[in-house]
């Protein structure tokens, strides 16, 4: 998925997989730019299985080798969605000076000073268990000494159609951890200023979206001042498939803004 321009990463949310950037990657290369679409570990065709993957650093692993192999001189644009926020985070913190801008589509945008979780969480109590719908929680096995049980989560077919792709036809999903027990998770000093947070955030507000609503959305741009905004009208939570040309309209603004 190369060609020439700005480098775009394009990173996935939870259960999902590079698949689900097939419009976004064909719009971004039609206007002249490089483009990868990542698997993170367990997802998409990625050949791992999930109770492999231990913790949330090997989840993001297949992002932050990108990162740090990036040409010395090239500065990268990340994309997360969702979940895939949370990655971006990581990578951020680790390879700054690497990163031009991070845009996070109704992603999960943590904040200095408080732990990478605490989206998630705030997340869970706003929607609280009828919000997940017919959603079921999996226990895996993905201690590396063989105890212990992590949870994952399957997406159902009711809550992908009136919260995740009421604007959108949905893919194959596979089931994804949250990893909420990580202790990186809980990590206070994990994002410094010095490193995340002197990289450029634009937070793209999907105002349709269902899953993460439009307050939730902002209520998190406001924990990270600085932080640009752009809005998507009639953008669901996918908003990658339901409004593929209007995101690569913005990103394609960004990328230009910050070059």
């Amino acid at each position: 998925m190369e060609g020439g321009g700005k480098h775009f990463l394009l990173v996935h949310g939870l259960c999902h997989g590079a698949w689900c950037w097939y419009k976004v990657v064909a719009s971004l290369q039609a206007a002249g730019h490089r483009v990868t679409a990542l698997d993170l570990a367990a997802s998409g065709a990625h050949p791992a299985r999930l109770d492999e993957v231990c913790s949330f650093e090997e989840y993001s692993r297949p992002l932050l080798d990108a990162v740090a192999a990036a040409p010395d001189g090239e500065r990268l644009v990340l994309v997360g969605h969702s979940h895939g926020g949370l990655s971006l985070a990581l990578a951020m913190e680790r390879f700054p000076r690497k990163i031009a801008a991070a845009v996070f589509v109704a992603a999960a945008l943590p904040c200095v000073g408080k732990h990478m979780g605490v989206t998630t969480e705030e997340f869970m109590r706003r929607t609280a268990s009828e919000g997940l719908m017919d959603c079921e929680m999996v226990a895996i096995n993905n201690n590396s000494q063989g105890v212990g049980l992590g949870v994952a989560i399957r997406m159902g077919p009711r809550f992908m159609a009136e919260k995740y792709y009421q604007q959108s036809p949905a893919e194959d999903l596979k089931p994804g951890n949250q990893f909420m027990g990580d202790p990186l998770m809980k990590d206070e000093t994990l994002l410094t200023d010095g490193n995340y947070g002197s990289v450029k955030k634009v937070y793209v507000i999907a105002k349709a979206d269902g899953s993460s609503t439009e307050e939730m959305q902002r209520w998190m741009v406001a924990m990270s001042p600085g932080t640009e905004v752009e809005e998507i009208a009639g953008a669901d939570h996918a908003v990658m498939s339901s409004k593929p040309r209007e995101l690569c309209d913005v990103l394609v603004k960004i990328a230009d803004k910050y070059d």
